[in-house]
């Protein structure tokens, strides 16, 4: 503390009036030019003295601290530290727990969200499972795909309508599937192969008619997926166990669903094609070409293209076997689109479009896990033809038919035993 009285509110640069006795009587009003004098002598400035070491105010300069206006007093901090006032501090403790439950209520808000939408999408899935298969979505009849056993699914194609040989299956195409090591075999049947329709009735017909008989034109498709299977083991050797029927008209929404797909073209043709499934409709042809390289295709153009039989530049493109590779193409880039990200966002609308398409006794499970196991891009491919095991003949009616060579039915399945791998 300073040795010295201290007025706050006096200004130390100002003058003061000297200190020292009241004037004298009769002096009162009389100027007084000098120092004063006391009684005792001694003489008192004009101004207080200062304390020791008090310079005075100075201008600030860099680095120099300024110095306190209350001489002997600490200089002032540029900034004063907050202090906290209890009433500050339940306000800031307020604030931090109002921050905080909104956080947890922002949080369970998406987490119920989520939750809700994946219940959703579960009861669509669910749904889709149960319409399109003869099995509980969720359940396996293969141990989810964990066997080293071959797994052997034959896909039928038709046209479908009300029109005669609407549910004929112009497509026939057997695919056999290690699971455990992921080894795929795709077996091409030929439409034309004359066979048994039913089995043991002695009445004969093409093989793509056992499920339009069987199925009362579709009525009954678990009794003609069941007799197509059959009817294929039988004739190849396999075990075939599940089928699985698909209505072109439902594949090709299926394909615009999902945005199209991206086919390579292996070989240019040119060909008709019925402008109308049903003759009694339209009964006139148009043309169809398709140039080699890779084309971007939507549903119409996929179909045509997988369909397309009366060639008329490419005759090798006119047979089954050209139609059955071709089919396969496009079931191939299908099944690709379909794992792609960009496609997920479209998934409702291709459920949608699936349930009128196909139709099969492999549960959803299991037909996911086959889809996803198969290596299509190293698929082994075996087409039964006029090539190998198979000559061409003429019914007593006069219809074009294959039977194996020699009526050995044997060799057709010899030979598909001895390139099950090759």
């Amino acid at each position: 503390m300073p040795d010295y009285p201290y007025d706050p509110h006096e200004d130390l640069t100002e003058p003061v009036p000297p200190s020292g006795p009241p004037p004298a009587s009769g002096g009162q009003g009389k100027l007084i030019i000098g120092n004063f004098h006391n009684s005792a002598g001694n003489q008192t400035q004009g101004r207080r003295q200062l304390p020791p070491g008090y310079q005075g105010y100075q201008a600030y300069r860099g680095g120099v601290s300024t110095p306190s206006r209350r001489p002997g007093a600490e200089p002032y901090p540029r900034s004063y530290p907050a202090t906290a006032t209890p009433a500050l501090r339940s306000r800031r403790s307020f604030l931090r727990r109002r921050g905080c439950a909104i956080g947890c209520l922002s949080l369970l808000l998406v987490v119920v969200l989520l939750a809700g939408f994946s219940v959703y999408v579960l009861q669509r899935v669910l749904a889709f499972g149960s319409a399109i298969s003869t099995q509980a979505p969720l359940s396996t009849q293969t141990g989810f795909m964990s066997t080293s056993d071959r797994v052997n699914l034959l896909v039928l194609g038709f046209g479908g309508g009300d029109h005669p040989g609407a549910y004929l299956t112009d497509s026939m195409m057997l695919m056999s599937l290690i699971p455990s090591t992921q080894h795929t075999t795709l077996i091409s049947i030929p439409r034309d192969l004359w066979v048994q329709v039913p089995s043991g009735s002695g009445h004969y017909g093409k093989i793509n008619s056992v499920y339009e008989v069987a199925s009362n034109n579709n009525k009954d498709p678990v009794a003609g997926g069941n007799a197509a299977a059959q009817k294929v083991s039988l004739i190849t050797g396999l075990d075939v166990k599940y089928w699985m029927t698909i209505d072109f008209d439902g594949f090709r929404e299926l394909i615009n669903a999902i945005g199209g797909i991206d086919v390579y073209v292996p070989d240019s043709f040119t060909a008709l094609y019925p402008k109308n499934d049903d003759p009694n409709i339209d009964a006139s042809w148009i043309k169809v070409h398709f140039s080699k390289g890779m084309q971007h295709m939507d549903g119409e153009t996929a179909i045509r293209y997988a369909r397309a039989r009366e060639s008329l530049d490419n005759p090798a493109e006119g047979t089954d076997f050209a139609r059955s590779a071709r089919q396969m193409i496009i079931i191939k880039a299908v099944i690709s689109k379909v794992k792609q990200w960009s496609t997920w966002p479209h998934l409702f609308d291709a459920m949608d479009a699936l349930k009128q398409t196909i139709y099969t006794n492999m549960s959803l499970t299991d037909l996911g896990l086959f889809s996803l196991k198969m290596d299509l891009n190293q698929a082994h491919r075996i087409g039964l033809s006029n090539q190998n095991v198979l000559v061409d003949s003429q019914s007593a009616d006069g219809q074009y038919i294959l039977l194996p060579a020699n009526n050995n039915w044997q060799l057709i399945i010899d030979y598909i035993r001895k390139n099950l791998y090759n």
